[in-house]
């Protein structure tokens, strides 16, 4: 069956159909295919475009359709066109002429703007809980290291003393970020097109609001134009995945840097760990290594998409049945993503003492060895300047600045006292820096409770 057959005989080419069908992919939209078909439905017998006797019939019928497919006793034909096709079909074969009236005041180039805006709210659903439980994961893990100190690196050198905790929490922002995203991109998704008809309208009485207030939906599109051919919230979304997924790379990439015998901060549990199928004594990171590969894959649909909308002449074009594809695969990699690395870290195994010993090793309290001085009423650019000098002094003699004698301290600088090796301290270092957003255990709690209370 072909909804289109009439211009022509509706018998294609086996290569049109091949390039042209879309039930391959379309079919996983059979429930909002079918819902957003009951409330157009229910509105036509109500505004009194079909009588309200077929509009029941229509609404009971799609009611037992959807039920059948839940319950596998329907399966859905994927030699249809489209999931709009094999609906509409069932439905008439089911109830009989009463069926044909559905598709009254509609167009596939509505519906299908409907559908895919309807699975879409649904995905942000599903992925924003699952970005909350990854949230959860990092202030809880946190919450376990707050006086666990690490260096803190800049190109990847080590740079000032911070805690593993405080690490955690940049991750966490990142993820309340990526919240606050899809929630802002949910309340444009839900805009009903339906009612745009192909692109100009129909001349039915339709009841727009009336429908979407059925469905859950903000508001009405305003211009039937746009209503069909609008796919921002789609690229938006796209957007908002691949900026996810770059957060979620990073992780990925500082975690198989730290399962690294050159690290050694972390080490991942066996569940969650491959080994190699010729050295037995590996042990590989690979679940951080694919979120890392696999998003590109994310940031791939986005210029898919991106591509195909960029030259496109209003109204609609076939070219926007590529967007399905690259949404639906960026939702199911951003999903499976967030879903494994969650259980990853709350079962990974940090080593406190390993991150202490790299943290010694840097020189990461140099800075703090400069404030000290300025305390003493040194002024800053001399205080840098003299502790320069201290580390390589130190680096020359194979010394950290924790074990420098106070009188080769003083060789450099008669400010000098006793007091500077407490205020060298690396928890000293990290405790004081107490500021909101900062390192200090205090300052790193706070912002835990704020988390969890955004959450």
């Amino acid at each position: 069956m072909k909804l289109w057959a009439g211009r022509t005989g509706g018998d294609v080419d086996e290569r049109l159909s091949a390039i042209n069908n879309s039930i391959g992919f379309d079919s996983r939209m059979y429930k909002q295919d079918i819902t957003g078909s009951i409330a157009h439905a229910r509105m036509l017998g109500r505004v009194g475009v079909i009588e309200k006797e077929d509009a029941e019939k229509i609404v009971e019928g799609l009611k037992g359709i959807l039920e059948d497919i839940d319950s596998g006793k329907l399966e859905i034909d994927m030699t249809c066109e489209d999931i709009h096709t094999f609906v509409e079909g069932t439905l008439t074969e089911r109830i009989g002429d009463a069926g044909k009236r559905l598709h009254t005041a509609r167009s596939r180039n509505d519906q299908v703007a409907l559908d895919i805006r309807m699975y879409l709210a649904d995905a942000i659903d599903r992925l924003i809980g699952l970005a909350k439980v990854l949230t959860a994961a990092f202030c809880d893990v946190a919450e376990q290291h707050l006086e666990t100190v690490m260096p803190g690196y800049t190109h990847l050198q080590r740079a000032q003393p911070i805690t593993l905790a405080h690490w955690l929490m940049a991750y966490a922002q990142m993820l309340l970020r990526d919240i606050e995203r899809l929630n802002d991109c949910k309340k444009r998704t839900l805009v009903l097109p339906l009612g745009s008809g192909a692109l100009a309208g129909t001349t039915y009485p339709l009841d727009r609001e009336y429908v979407a207030e059925q469905l859950g939906f903000n508001g009405i599109s305003l211009n039937s134009l746009d209503g069909v051919s609008d796919r921002d919230f789609a690229l938006e979304l796209l957007s908002d995945l691949s900026i996810l997924m770059v957060h979620l790379s990073r992780f990925s990439e500082e975690i198989c840097l730290w399962c690294s015998w050159e690290f050694k901060f972390v080490t991942l549990a066996d569940q969650f760990s491959t080994g190699s199928s010729i050295m037995p004594q590996k042990k590989n990171p690979d679940i951080t290594e694919l979120v890392r590969g696999k998003t590109g894959r994310v940031l791939g649909d986005l210029t898919t998409l991106l591509t195909a909308m960029k030259a496109l002449p209003l109204a609609y074009n076939k070219d926007m049945q590529e967007d399905k594809e690259a949404l639906f695969d960026a939702i199911d990699t951003a999903e499976l993503s967030l879903e494994v690395l969650a259980p990853m870290l709350r079962t990974a195994t940090f080593h406190p003492a390993n991150m202490k010993k790299a943290a010694a090793g840097g020189f990461i309290n140099a800075t703090d060895c400069a404030d000290y001085m300025v305390r003493k009423g040194i002024p800053f650019r001399d205080a840098y300047k003299v502790t320069g000098q201290l580390v390589k002094y130190c680096i020359d003699r194979g010394l950290t600045l924790d074990e420098l004698p106070l009188a080769e301290y003083r060789e450099f600088s008669l400010v000098f006292d006793e007091d500077v090796y407490e205020a060298i301290d690396l928890l000293t270092c990290v405790s004081q820096r107490r500021l909101p957003g900062g390192p200090a255990p205090e300052a790193v709690k706070a912002t835990i409770e704020a988390t969890r209370s955004k959450l």
